[in-house]
Order: C-alpha cells, then sequence, then structure tokens
C-alpha cells in the first residue's frame, strides 16, 4: 500500500514488483503525478493490466474498503524491524510518500505496528521501490514458510 506516492517510475517498479509477488497494491490520493498512457510506459507501468490494484480517494475510503487486516507501517524512525513479526496472509504493507513519509496521525495511531528495514547509518534511507521489495519479499519469505510448516 503506497500512501500518496509522489514519483510515478517507483509506483511503476512497486507495481511490477506485485505483480511478481501476487499481491495487490492499494494507492492512497493524492498522487504526486498523473497516469496518461505515455507516462504509464514511460515509469514501466505497462505491468499495469496483470497488476490487482485499488485507487481510493483518502486513507479513509482504503480503511473503509480493506478486509479485515493487519496493517504494518513502514518507516524509518521505528523501533522494531520486519524480522521482529510474523507476517500472515491478508497483512497489508504499508508506505509513505517519498519526500515525507507517513503522516504523523498514522505513526501515532498505529504506534504498535511501526516497522523498519534494517540499513546502515551511511544510508539515510532506501528508495521506495526497493524497500516494497525488501519487505515484501520477506513477509512472502515468512508466509511460505509458516505454510510449509503446516502441510
Amino acid at each position: 500500500m503506497l500512501h500518496q506516492p509522489e514519483i510515478a517510475p517507483n509506483v511503476g517498479a512497486v507495481g511490477r514488483t506485485c505483480v511478481a509477488l501476487d499481491a495487490r497494491l492499494w494507492l492512497v490520493r493524492p498522487w504526486g503525478f498523473q497516469i496518461e498512457e505515455k507516462r504509464l510506459r514511460r515509469a514501466g507501468l505497462d505491468y499495469w493490466p496483470r497488476l490487482d490494484w485499488v485507487d481510493a480517494a483518502s486513507w479513509e475510503e482504503m480503511e473503509a474498503a480493506l478486509p479485515a487486516t493487519r496493517l504494518w507501517f513502514f518507516t524509518k524512525t521505528a523501533t522494531k524491524t520486519l524480522y521482529d513479526v510474523s507476517f500472515e496472509e491478508g497483512d497489508a504493507l504499508v508506505f509513505g510518500s517519498e519526500s515525507r513519509g507517513l503522516p504523523p496521525s498514522l505513526l501515532e495511531r498505529f504506534s504498535d505496528r511501526l516497522l523498519r528495514i534494517p540499513i546502515s547509518p551511511n544510508v539515510r534511507s532506501l528508495n521506495l521501490s526497493c524497500a516494497v521489495a525488501v519487505a515484501g519479499y520477506e513477509a512472502l519469505r515468512q508466509i511460505d514458510l509458516a505454510a510449509s510448516r503446516r502441510r
């Protein structure tokens, strides 16, 4: 789930990753770009015909449309890492905009659901699309591992 993404190529890369993960992409408006055919191709969004995605006009609209889901919010200020929790099928991973991150209201409301990706102090942050890929594949690894143990 991308909350108010700003950069079309990042959204394109995230969309491609979601297709690879067979995951739904939620996009919460406003976005920092326009969706039009030429821009879609340039941003790598040509995968969108195969992408399961939802366009939500606001956080409230998205939250009302979600099934009973555990939400995990990614922020570099979290104390817990994505390796400190056990992801389950149906969980939603929430990422903020490239320049602002997630709004303080969400960080406060969901303070027990904040996660970070551990990185070297030599790097300020990961690119949004890279962070989604790291978290998405870790969630998939955990879910697949849990499923294989149930067999």
